[in-house]
């Protein structure tokens, strides 16, 4: 039976003031990130034993097409926003920001020119993502170079690893329930905040595993 369970935060929701309010932190996590884990379980549940007896979400994401057609759209939507909020919790932290160092470093000198050409093109597409979606960071394994893409609602950039092999590195959610609450309708407010409380080492980590 498909059992997913709510990932910690690994921080206290006040831990990101003033850039993320505990109140939006508490709501986000408890509720949403919650409602993600609940519908990933029973969207599986509803699903034979060969997939009841999944535990990898990441492999289950990279497989999506393999999913029963019955709930191939719930896994989709409630396994991305299950896995996505893993990752954006992971990738913040008290006291972040500022740039990456070593080989992330050279690799998104690289890949967009400069550190602030990567910010300005990751916060500006991220911004102009229409409804709800996400901006990522990923790593490509078909060139090793990294990438900038946007993904739509919760549809996560591991359901794209047959045909690209697109290894997600840092996510932005831009759902409005991820900023509303502090930043009302001023999504790019959200966004430049944001980058004050990125976790650097949880995204050069994820970049050597990759």
């Amino acid at each position: 039976m498909a059992n997913f369970t709510l990932p910690p935060v690994g921080y206290s929701y006040d831990a990101l003031e003033p850039h993320i309010d505990a109140r939006t932190m508490e709501i986000h996590h408890t509720k949403h990130h919650q409602a993600y884990t609940d519908g990933l379980n029973k969207a599986i549940s509803s699903l034979g034993p060969e997939w009841q007896n999944k535990n990898d979400i990441i492999e289950i994401l990279k497989n999506i097409e393999s999913v029963p057609e019955s709930a191939r759209s719930a896994v989709n939507f409630h396994g991305g926003g299950y896995n996505n909020h893993t990752l954006f919790w992971n990738n913040m932290k008290k006291g972040g920001g500022g740039e990456p160092s070593g080989e992330l470093a050279n690799a998104i000198k690289g890949a967009f020119g400069s550190f602030n050409d990567f910010k300005d093109k990751f916060s500006k597409d991220t911004v102009a993502i229409q409804g709800s979606g996400w901006g990522w960071l990923v790593r490509n394994k078909n060139t090793n170079a990294v990438q900038f893409i946007t993904m739509p609602n919760q549809t996560s950039p591991w359901t794209r690893w047959n045909k690209e092999k697109l290894v997600p590195l840092l996510g932005l959610d831009v759902w409005e329930h991820a900023y509303y609450l502090k930043y009302q309708n001023k999504r790019a407010d959200y966004v430049a905040a944001w980058w004050n409380v990125v976790n650097w080492d949880e995204v050069k980590k994820r970049f050597d595993q990759a």
